[in-house]
């Protein structure tokens, strides 16, 4: 029997074990059976060359999963909350953004102005305001709503870049828009913050300068020194290194999902669709923001993609300094697994639509 074969048939048998437990009413042991159920589908997805790029989302969700059902496992250990980790472990993150980076990201700024500022300005313009008027229509819990607007205000993530090149875009430009708008971060996010979420909750602006320039200049900045002085020269680190950052990215959605999992439970649904709504809308505005300025379909479609992905780690990593993970880190939460299955389905799109360009 292949792989392929295989894996199939566990999915299936996976599958109709989760119904007939559900059905029965044994819901700690349905728990298993739906994580086993998508580890099996991640496990076959990677059969498919066309469907590889849902697998490391599927085990996301894998690891949600476990969260949800399990969550005193991703609560504490012996007494340390493991919240404790969200810090670090978004500066790792940002740590591997640095050293898969170079002095040239930025340059790029010379070379692409136009592409770089428009997709920089709708960024930090389109999504604040979306943010905003979701959480005022949500209804939602003031904090809760917050999260919302939180998510908007966040730079780009690294995820943008992938898709990018998937969908056949501007790698190039994505590189430079990402790398220029998580400089800024420690700069714009807190500003937005201030002038559009404190209506639903206190915020410091300086205080929240200082805690992202904590989880983002630093660990960039480390990472490009150590990319200038040993790339190529520890080439499984350099190999490791997206790996890590991705366990990074996984581990602090599994913490907030377990520590906010009864408001999760409670409004998931709803919080679900506002950031869906974000996330879609984002995708759109941020295309024909592009399109207004007559750029090329590939920049257009870079633009579109830099605009709708966030860094929902950076997000939940502000929320947590702030001591509203519970809260606050919600919205980024769902935020960053959501947008890796919608990005990868637009690029899948795109990728078999050859680019044209526009005058």
């Amino acid at each position: 029997m292949s792989l392929l074969k295989l894996g199939i048939s566990v999915v299936c048998l996976c599958l109709l074990l989760t119904i007939s437990l559900f059905i029965s009413g044994n819901t700690t042991l349905a728990g298993l059976a739906i994580i086993a159920f998508l580890l099996s589908l991640a496990f076959t997805f990677r059969q498919y060359e066309s469907l590889k790029g849902f697998t490391y989302t599927i085990m996301v969700f894998a690891a949600v999963t476990a969260a949800l059902f399990y969550p005193q496992y991703f609560n504490e250990w012996n007494g340390f909350a493991l919240t404790a980790l969200i810090t670090p472990l978004i500066q790792l993150i940002m740590f591997g953004m640095g050293t898969s980076m170079s002095i040239d990201d930025f340059v790029g700024v010379v070379r692409m102005p136009k592409g770089v500022l428009i997709g920089v300005v709708s960024h930090f313009i389109i999504m604040p305001l979306l943010g905003f008027t979701l959480a005022n229509l949500s209804g939602l819990e003031p904090e809760i709503a917050a999260g919302i607007i939180l998510i908007g205000c966040s730079p780009n993530g690294m995820a943008s870049n992938v898709i990018s090149y998937l969908a056949r875009a501007n790698l190039a430009l994505s590189i430079t828009i990402t790398a220029i708008s998580t400089m800024l971060a420690p700069f714009i996010t807190p500003v937005l913050m201030h002038a559009l979420a404190g209506a639903f909750v206190e915020i410091n602006a300086l205080h929240m300068m200082w805690d992202i320039s904590k989880m983002v200049i630093f660990p960039i900045a480390a990472g490009l020194l150590f990319n200038k002085l040993f790339s190529g020269k520890i080439s499984w680190l350099d190999s490791a290194m997206p790996y890590i950052s991705m366990f990074g990215i996984a581990g602090t959605i599994v913490i907030i999902t377990a520590t906010g999992r009864d408001r999760l439970l409670s409004i998931g649904p709803i919080l679900l669709g506002l950031v869906l709504i974000h996330n879609l809308t984002g995708y759109l505005l941020g295309y024909w923001s592009a399109r207004l300025f007559r750029m090329s379909e590939r920049d257009c479609r870079t633009i579109a993609i830099e605009v709708g992905m966030q860094n929902g780690g950076l997000a939940s990593g502000i929320a947590k300094e702030m001591g509203k993970i519970a809260t606050l880190g919600l919205a980024p939460a769902i935020f960053g697994p959501l947008m890796n299955v919608t990005g990868s389905l637009l690029a899948s799109w795109w990728h078999k639509k050859t680019p044209n360009q526009l005058s």
